[in-house]
């Protein structure tokens, strides 16, 4: 049985006290996001003592997906541990956890597994720090691997982005490069608020150079990742990909779209985005979940209630269906892909 030591509760702390525990001693070294994130969960437990990291087979296996690979070796069983495949107790435990001072960093193994936790998280999460006055602090990041794109049987790839959005109290952040997943990672364990981090699957095995020595882009601001001038197209996570080389082929038919990545859904950066729209004056939002209520809607409700008078054309929205999610055999039919996201972009264009 793991034995917990309580630790002096750290109230009195900055708002932000991000940045002394964000010292990392390595330089740039080339990374999977799995990498990225095992390398950034390994620096936080280094640098601060009261991060914990527990979930359903993290320690003893490293986690399915390998990410926690090493930590309870390194860290020790009462740092790094295995839980019970109980959704709902792993939150309530870290909640507990956040109060007695430590930085719980649980997993929850797939996203159609966070649904059994949803009341832990709606009801107590999201609410303990306002309800208090901001006298308790919830610093508690809960990594979900989530999103589709490879193949997963059923309950293993869902979108559930916008019931954490709805979800007043939380941030959201939705990396989608290894670099924006290790520092994004480190500022989520650092927030004195409840972070759900959502893991698109499909990025995992990406590769990049990552610099663990200098601070990237912050939570709450969003990336352009490619400039243009005709369309804005709006996006986070695995679909950044996606998007940009549906840019390459739009370049082939004499269309330039800019691409945003947002990183982080809440809080939002909305000042990038009308700066784009502002630009360009067309728009299309594309994301993995299902079309209605999904946060495209949200997004071209507020673009068009903010920035009417700078759209040249209706935003467009390149989705998921309004169906369960599919079997694996028909996710690429059911994932928004290049093909969905340029015919938005032509009906986009073909407005005066």
């Amino acid at each position: 049985m793991t034995q917990i030591i309580d630790r002096p509760a750290a109230q009195g702390d900055s708002p932000e006290p991000w940045e002394p525990i964000l010292t990392s001693v390595r330089k740039t070294a080339e990374l999977t996001m799995v990498q990225a994130i095992n390398q950034a969960l390994h620096d936080a437990m280094a640098a601060d003592e009261s991060v914990l990291v527990f979930g359903e087979d993290v320690a003893t296996l490293g986690g399915v997906f390998r990410v926690t690979e090493g930590l309870s070796e390194t860290f020790g069983g009462d740092r790094c541990f295995d839980t019970p495949l109980a959704e709902s107790a792993i939150i309530g435990i870290a909640i507990g956890m956040a109060i007695r001072g430590f930085r719980p960093v649980p997993e929850i193994q797939f996203d159609g597994f966070s649904y059994p936790a949803f009341d832990q998280i709606a009801s107590h999460l999201a609410k303990y720090r306002m309800r208090t006055h901001g006298d308790i602090a919830m610093p508690v990041t809960v990594r979900i691997p989530s999103f589709g794109g490879i193949g997963a049987v059923e309950h293993h790839s869902e979108s559930t982005e916008t019931y954490w959005l709805h979800t007043a109290g939380l941030k959201v952040v939705v990396p989608s490069t290894p670099s924006d997943a290790y520092w994004l990672l480190r500022q989520s364990i650092s927030s004195l608020d409840p972070v759900i981090f959502l893991e698109p699957k499909r990025r995992y095995w990406a590769r990049e150079p990552v610099d663990t020595s200098t601070p990237g882009l912050p939570i709450g601001r969003a990336a352009v990742r490619r400039n243009g001038t005709d369309v804005t197209v709006i996006t986070y996570g695995g679909l950044v990909a996606t998007a940009l080389n549906a840019a390459e082929s739009a370049a082939a038919r004499g269309w330039s779209l800019e691409v945003i990545d947002l990183r982080t859904l809440n809080p939002l950066d909305f000042d990038t985005v009308a700066a784009s729209v502002r630009r360009t004056g067309r728009v299309v939002v594309m994301h993995e979940g299902p079309r209605t209520l999904g946060f495209g809607a949200e997004l071209a409700a507020r673009i068009s209630e903010e920035l009417f008078y700078d759209l040249e054309a209706p935003v467009m929205r390149a989705t998921g269906f309004d169906t369960p999610y599919p079997p694996a055999r028909l996710e690429k039919v059911w994932l928004p892909g290049v093909d969905r996201l340029l015919d938005c972009v032509e009906r986009a264009m073909e407005q005066p």
